[in-house]
């Protein structure tokens, strides 16, 4: 459906919104996560006592196969979905055996004690068996979609790159009060507690503009590139609280498109926690491929493509998310995104200032 009153595309057609309760709540309680570790511990102690090699049953989290997509929700897990088998007698998979286990007991540990970590914390506790801090990442995402307990009720917080700014006040978990009025700075985004906007220049740009005091009410968010758990989480919890309509401002080209689309359907690796985190109402304000040409940018000023480039424009097209909705399969046709790409805080963007938003 195009819906061009502020030069929004929206791809959820009937605002229809599909409310579950599942176990990926938003919160989980301490004893549920000990027990579920428990259980976990208590299998590979029988598989001991009966001679056997442990292993650990995971659900295969990067299989399109294993992946549904609903409108209403995005992008989701489907409940009997393919397995992968960590065995403790293979070469291949035995570290990663033992840096989950040593992953679970620093959990139960901290919920024991209700204390937190960072991930960072997590590698830093045993560099040389982790290796590096994306293998960490990777292992507490597998250890949450096996328990089926968010990562926020396992007591590990990751570090944030998000900013928010605008009509915003919020308690945080300790009693802290933080006031996000629009000024020249915005806050960090909140571990533990609606425009959207990609790159953090764009978003400086329009905190200087004065922007969401021009719009107020008006609040703005910047995961600031690939948007990280914090920052969806809050994006999900303003929807969630307020039902307010929520816009992207995005590069034109496809690696803007596909941020636009986990902040609205979420990804293939998080699939399992959509119902927490994606936004299927989120509407996109642009920049469109089409813009460019509707606003005659000046081709001087136009980014060439690159490989890479071309390779996600070609896997965006296959998307399903993609595939079901006509208007953006056209905006992510070829002959709107190749050979060029845009990004709104270009200097040819200058001159319209926010007013391109106001069209």
């Amino acid at each position: 459906m195009e819906e061009r009153g502020a030069e929004a595309l929206s791809g959820h057609e009937d605002g229809s919104k599909e409310t579950r309760v599942s176990a990926h709540g938003s919160h989980v309680p301490s004893s549920e996560v000990l027990e579920a570790i428990e259980n976990v511990i208590l299998d590979v102690l029988k598989s001991l006592a009966k001679k056997k090699a442990p292993v650990l049953t995971l659900a295969n989290r990067s299989d399109w196969r294993n992946i549904e997509f609903k409108d209403s929700v995005g992008l989701q897990m489907i409940p009997h979905s393919s397995t992968k088998q960590i065995r403790s007698d293979c070469p291949a998979t035995a570290p990663k055996f033992a840096m989950m286990l040593k992953i679970l007991s620093m959990i139960y540990k901290m919920v024991q004690s209700n204390s937190y970590a960072t991930k960072r914390d997590i590698y830093y506790s045993d560099k040389l068996l982790f290796g590096s801090q994306r293998v960490v990442d990777n292992l507490i995402n597998e250890i949450s979609c096996m328990l089926q307990i968010p990562r926020r009720s396992l007591h590990i917080l990751s570090t944030t790159r998000g900013f928010v700014a605008g009509n915003l006040s919020y308690t945080e978990e300790d009693g802290t009060k933080v006031n996000c009025t629009c000024g020249a700075t915005a806050v960090t985004v909140p571990s533990n507690v609606q425009g959207i906007k990609k790159k953090d220049a764009t978003f400086q740009r329009l905190l200087d503009d004065e922007f969401c005091i021009k719009l107020a009410p008006c609040i703005m968010i910047t995961g600031r590139g690939i948007p990280d758990l914090n920052t969806r989480l809050l994006v999900r919890k303003l929807w969630d609280t307020f039902q307010i309509p929520i816009f992207t401002l995005m590069d034109a080209d496809p690696h803007g498109v596909e941020i636009m689309c986990i902040y609205k359907y979420g990804s293939v690796s998080m699939s399992f926690e959509a119902h927490q985190l994606t936004v299927p109402c989120i509407k996109w304000l642009g920049l469109l491929p089409s813009d460019i040409k509707r606003l005659n940018i000046r081709k001087d000023v136009l980014i060439p493509f690159t490989k890479q480039d071309q390779n996600k424009l070609a896997s965006l097209q296959k998307r399903p998310y993609i595939a079901c909705q006509p208007v953006w399969k056209k905006e992510v046709c070829p002959n709107l995104l190749f050979p060029i790409s845009y990004s709104p805080q270009d200097k040819s963007y200058h001159p319209q200032s926010c007013s391109f938003l106001l069209l």
